[in-house]
């Protein structure tokens, strides 16, 4: 049974924003419409007002033309932050294809993960991603869905050994394992309560969560990758 390709999403497009930034450099939708022609796509001045008016949505080759015809980045056409794996990726201008290249995986894996919104892939290559397109980790953790299972993990960490949740946590968290490791255990001892001979423990009223502490004592660290 041959399966149905998935329908693209819609480029998260600014019809507000790509107006004013025309209006902002003076151009007319002509002359918007040579700018694109520049980089290698071709249209009527009809589809730009198209755009602006919300009538229709830009694909993501038309995307980045324009924002290259408009001298300004991808994000600012966005009408929103990125939030996704592909939203990222538009933003550094890169097709499914120059992505997986340049993090030593093959088309069909990232095309897969970044449909998916799941990544699930060794660590130095998880690292790789982070870089190419500019995702903090904490932002990478989300967008590909695996936050609910690191802060599962943090969670066993707290209750438990961290030494047996540092290999899962690294699966997700493209870090160093030496600072994960450091980070793990700080961790473990945010929540260790000293117990005293006759006392109860005191307990925090409102503990912080201990995904947000995790992610406080790794922005601590120096790293090649921001948090």
């Amino acid at each position: 049974m041959r399966r149905t390709p998935p329908v693209p999403l819609p480029v998260p497009f600014s019809p507000r924003a790509a107006r004013a930034h025309r209006a902002g450099l003076g151009l007319t939708p002509e002359q918007v419409a040579d700018g694109m022609a520049a980089h290698g796509v071709r249209l009527l001045p009809a589809h730009v007002l198209a755009w602006e008016s919300g009538a229709l949505r830009p694909s993501e080759e038309e995307f980045v033309a324009l924002a290259r015809a408009l001298w300004c980045p991808p994000v600012r056409l966005m009408d929103a932050g990125p939030a996704s794996l592909r939203d990222f990726r538009l933003a550094r201008e890169l097709t499914p294809a120059e992505t997986a290249r340049r993090i030593g995986v093959a088309p069909q894996v990232y095309a897969r993960a970044e449909a998916a919104g799941r990544w699930d892939a060794p660590e130095e290559v998880g690292r790789a991603l982070a870089h190419v397109l500019g995702v903090p980790l904490r932002t990478l953790v989300a967008v590909t869905g695996r936050q609910d299972a690191l802060e599962r993990l943090l969670r066993q960490v707290v209750d438990g050994r961290w030494q047996a949740q540092l290999a899962a946590v690294a699966r997700i968290v493209p870090a160093s394992h030496d600072v994960l490791a450091e980070v793990l255990a700080a961790l473990r001892d945010t929540y260790l309560v000293p117990a005293h001979w006759g006392a109860a423990p005191a307990v925090p009223a409102r503990p912080q969560a201990p995904a947000d502490r995790f992610w406080e004592l790794l922005a601590g660290w120096p790293g090649d990758v921001p948090v």
